[in-house]
């Protein structure tokens, strides 16, 4: 559940510190009245996200085993695609995350109320499906004895957190090194990720579509069992399956070689940009957003 918890927390303070951003330009240039269209914009963002988690969990419970396993792995590959790419576009992206979150929201006021809707629909909406699409693999990559009911209230927990975060820190009640947050939980998602990654592929091997199903690195069974507390404990937390293929192995290993030097560089790269929030300022939301750098 802390997995769940940590991409909640991680996910939903984003998000909202990107709602904070266009809610303090808004009101910054005058436009109160736009604030309304903008919440619409966000809920419509978070019930399909809700949406697309649900059928997700349900959608598959009628298909053959091999046909879930399959489409379960398939997905889970895909989320760890999505979330690597989340990781390191925060990680770079985020300097001028302000300026271009502002920009757009200068065009829509200029038009239509429905462009209001769906730039918040969009801004929003990204965040939320990839944010589902990546929960749900990760949940069924610790097999949750509990289902999907424990681990997706540790996320709405996250989710409740990051909101009460993102308000502490508009109102200059909290002062949080952003930068600092996002290297870290950016770089423990990116061995969950790895985790992510293995479990998929040991799906396609058990849907039969990749080989090398009983072709074991090692089984660690006897001496971790996986019903032992600290078998959940390592399963739970980092993905951890005592009895591992030489494709997972492989798979795990590859990616976190891969991909953590490089999160490593990214983020160093930007250590020299402003990272401090927030003191309390005339417009704290839209300032204490632009933090996110």
């Amino acid at each position: 559940m802390f997995q769940t918890f940590l991409i909640g927390l991680r996910e939903g303070l984003e998000a909202a510190l990107i709602v904070a951003i266009l809610m303090g330009y808004l009101k910054r240039v005058g436009q109160h009245s736009a604030l309304k269209p903008l919440w619409t914009g966000v809920v419509a963002a978070i019930l399909v996200a809700l949406g697309f988690g649900a059928l997700l969990t349900f959608g598959p419970s009628t298909l053959t085993f091999e046909a879930q396993e399959a489409i379960g792995g398939s997905l889970s590959i895909i989320a760890v695609g999505f979330v690597t790419w989340m990781i390191f576009w925060m990680a770079s992206a985020s300097r001028g995350l302000k300026k271009e979150l502002e920009f757009r929201a200068s065009l829509a006021v200029q038009g239509s109320t429905v462009g209001i809707v769906v730039l918040g629909a969009l801004t929003v909406g990204r965040e939320g499906l990839e944010t589902a699409l990546f929960l749900w693999a990760a949940t069924r990559a610790t097999g949750s004895s509990g289902g999907m009911l424990a681990p997706a209230l540790a996320a709405v927990l996250g989710i409740l957190v990051a909101v009460l975060i993102a308000w502490a820190i508009t109102r200059g009640l909290l002062r949080l090194n952003l930068s600092t947050f996002f290297r870290w939980t950016g770089g423990f998602l990116v061995i969950v990720a790895a985790g992510v990654l293995a479990y998929g592929l040991h799906d396609l091997q058990e849907a039969g579509i990749l080989p090398g199903l009983s072709a074991l690195a090692f089984d660690l069974s006897a001496t971790i069992p996986p019903t032992s507390w600290y078998g959940v404990l390592l399963k739970g937390v980092f993905n951890f399956s005592p009895a591992t293929t030489w494709l997972e192995f492989a798979a795990w290993w590859l990616y976190v070689l891969i991909v953590m030097p490089l999160f490593i560089r990214r983020s160093r790269s930007g250590r020299a940009r402003p990272t401090v929030a927030v003191s309390t300022t005339s417009h704290p939301a839209s300032d204490a957003a632009a933090a996110t750098a």
